[in-house]
């Protein structure tokens, strides 16, 4: 199909409604409810940059800008760019060892509800089948088109797939190529390389009816249940493919009678649009409408390097719980190895993590804000890039979350006295209004003592832990 065949055929589906390719109508946009009640997903940059393994995901920009570790390593380890570039890593780009399904169990055990593969990052190679590239993993590499692969063993362990597209980024990732006798200059090449224009420059209508058509491709293909996208969509050029773009992908989404997320960062889209995401960070307080946080595994790269600095599932766990408090939801990155398997460690993080929500799932999945997300000394630093600022939460942080008249309190960490004290259920609270007439630990079959006095909640502890990382109390008002 020609590009313009393919630009009168989004139309056509924009024309046929309901949505408008206007804000005004984008903003009748409700957010599925399977998303609100699923809080946790997985996200998966995986792709060529994994083969150097060296950097981050960054490594196709950074080894053609000269003043970069990574263009010095490039130069020491494969030679210069002119005769070894970014291309020659992708015949090394196997996949040998991928396998969709062990993958999607692990997801599956890991209490996941949604996996969210990168399709396409800014390095320009598809991780699937396109109809506009050459450059894809279906024709070249390993040969396969691994988000269908994924795509189908992520449903069968009925989980929501979705994707991302940080094509729009593709516009100047390899400018730097252009400054120097470099492979990026060889037209032979321009379909993976080019455009290679300066970031200062808006993008052109070539470039941005090619953005759009990829990305309805990805919606038609594979039907995904969220797409995310990273921030340069909020450039000004962006701006009416957007509205196209969202109308074309909740009309396709009622038209399948699915319910289907946009997310986006900064103030790309209006509020009531879309879902905000919040990229490495979290929010101080409630947030309504519902949003989300997507950030890694690792602290220094999202996609596999050789070096990476891993969080510990306290910390993941401690995060998952403050952001489903304030109305959120948190994708969680992965980064697997060129061969296709995930790193051992980030393995056993996902497994820790789905040991946690097996014993207090309840406090998460389909839950919805109390009055206040929750209490304690540790202030979580808001904004984007902020996730590894807080200090560790201590006994005294709780976050609160709902599910009808039932409260659930969640410690964040296991005091050392044998008792939790929640303020926010004092006598004389006006927070929650009703006579307590139960409290239980999750994970402890038998009964608790507590008190609710002046100064709050006192529940005393058994000798031993139910789980680790977090403790929640179900909370019961009386019958």
């Amino acid at each position: 199909m020609s590009m313009i065949e393919e630009t009168q055929r989004i139309r056509q589906t924009i024309a046929a409604g309901p949505f408008e390719a206007d804000w005004e109508s984008l903003k009748g946009y409700t957010v599925p409810a399977w998303y609100e009640d699923a809080k946790f997903g997985i996200f998966i940059h995986w792709g060529v940059y994994s083969v150097p393994g060296f950097g981050n995901e960054w490594y196709p920009r950074n080894m053609y800008l000269q003043d970069s570790r990574e263009f010095k390593h490039h130069v020491e380890t494969y030679g210069s760019q002119a005769q070894f570039g970014y291309k020659d890593f992708i015949p090394l780009f196997k996949a040998e060892k991928f396998d969709a399904d062990a993958w999607a169990n692990i997801f599956r055990q890991a209490g996941a509800q949604f996996v969210v593969p990168v399709a396409e990052h800014h390095d320009g190679f598809a991780m699937y089948d396109s109809a506009f590239s050459d450059w894809t993993a279906a024709k070249m590499g390993p040969k396969r088109d691994l988000i269908g692969e994924l795509a189908e063993a992520v449903r069968k362990q009925w989980l929501v797939f979705g994707l991302s597209s940080h094509r729009a980024e593709h516009w100047w990732f390899y400018e730097g190529g252009m400054a120097f006798d470099s492979d990026v200059q060889d037209p032979r090449y321009i379909g993976l390389y080019g455009p290679a224009q300066p970031k200062t420059m808006q993008p052109n209508e070539v470039f941005l009816d090619d953005w759009l058509a990829r990305t309805c491709e990805l919606v038609d293909k594979y039907q995904p249940q969220l797409l995310w996208f990273d921030w340069w969509i909020e450039e000004p050029a962006f701006r009416n493919y957007l509205q196209r773009f969202a109308a074309y992908y909740y009309n396709r989404g009622a038209q399948w009678t699915r319910g289907v997320a946009i997310n986006y960062k900064h103030d790309a889209f209006p509020a009531g649009s879309a879902v905000f995401d919040i990229e490495r960070g979290q929010l101080t307080d409630i947030r309504y409408p519902f949003w989300q946080t997507d950030t890694a595994v690792a602290k220094n790269s999202w996609g596999y390097t050789a070096n990476q600095e891993y969080k510990t599932a306290t910390e993941l766990v401690g995060d998952l719980v403050d952001i489903v408090s304030k109305n959120g939801a948190l994708l969680l990155n992965i980064g697997p190895r060129p061969d296709g398997t995930i790193p051992e460690p980030e393995v056993e993080l996902l497994l820790n993590i789905g040991r946690w929500l097996k014993v207090n799932g309840e406090a998460i999945y389909g839950t919805r804000p109390w009055k206040t997300f929750g209490e304690g000394p540790t202030q979580v630093v808001g904004g984007s890039f902020n996730d590894t600022k807080r200090a560790a939460f201590t006994s005294q942080d709780i976050r609160f979350t709902t599910q009808g008249e039932t409260l659930y309190a969640t410690a964040l960490a296991w005091p050392t006295d044998g008792t939790v004290t929640i303020k926010s259920l004092a006598s004389d609270a006006a927070l929650f209004q009703h006579q307590i007439g139960k409290v239980e630990l999750l994970g402890y079959p038998e009964e608790l003592q507590w008190r609710r006095e002046a100064a709050g909640l006192v529940i005393n502890l058994p000798e031993q832990k139910p789980c680790e990382h977090a403790f929640v109390f179900r909370i019961s008002p009386t019958a």
